[in-house]
């Protein structure tokens, strides 16, 4: 995987120093800067055109706007969205501005750093939290009316096709966290993420989608309950 550069835009020094100290255990992601309010933040974008901008936009120093006028400047940096609050109006909100990726600060940790590296190389990430969230209030990631310059419609990415894969084929949760190196909490979050995304509410719908789009063999499933005889 390439490396991630990252900027973390928070107004809270301990905040900060929090993510900077969880980003600092993964080599496939390298903090390049700390912002402490928009002027410091649009500086660091300007001099160093970092992949992903991490951000609480509620804190003092930024507000959403922060994220429109990111995605309108710097359109080739991604936003993750970290914030405590996850109100439907302050996602929609965010969801509106630009942002590609939302968690909250009380994620686990590997959840915290995957959002950031799933985002760095183009897909979408959405805590179990915010998806709940956005369950609870019925929002329609689709049809939000996005500004003009973020028109990129929710996509499956490539991890989520391969959690798909592995899904279909059988495999546990955490199994595919074995085989994916990842934590069995980001792989319930993967499939969360994609059941929303589908509009599905069952693996045998995921299994369908898999074979649809032709990730696995109907074959597979068609003759994988025969037993070979005994004789």
């Amino acid at each position: 995987m390439q490396e991630v550069s990252l900027v973390i835009a928070d107004s809270n020094i301990i905040v900060r120093c929090g993510l900077g100290s969880i980003f600092s255990q993964d080599t496939a992601v390298h903090v390049i800067g700390e912002a402490t309010n928009e002027v410091n933040l649009f500086e660091l974008l300007q001099s160093f055109q970092p992949s992903v901008v991490l951000i609480d936009f509620l804190s003092p120093g930024f507000t959403v706007e922060t994220v429109a006028q990111i995605r309108a400047n710097h359109p080739k940096t991604r936003v993750v969205a970290i914030t405590t609050e996850q109100s439907a109006h302050t996602i929609v909100n965010a969801l509106k501005a630009g942002v590609d990726s939302y968690i909250k600060k009380d994620c686990d940790l590997h959840e915290i750093i995957d959002s950031v590296k799933e985002t760095g190389s183009g897909g979408k990430f959405f805590c179990g939290q915010i998806l709940e969230a956005i369950r609870a209030e019925s929002i329609d990631l689709d049809g939000l009316e996005l500004r003009e310059f973020n028109c990129e419609p929710v996509a499956v990415s490539p991890r989520e096709l391969e959690v798909i894969r592995l899904i279909a084929e059988g495999y546990t949760n955490v199994q595919i966290a074995e085989k994916l190196f990842l934590s069995t909490h980001t792989v319930n979050t993967h499939r969360k993420n994609i059941m929303q995304k589908l509009g599905v509410n069952n693996t045998a719908a995921i299994v369908m989608y898999a074979v649809k789009t032709q990730l696995v063999s109907p074959n597979k499933f068609l003759f994988s309950h025969l037993k070979p005889e005994v004789g």
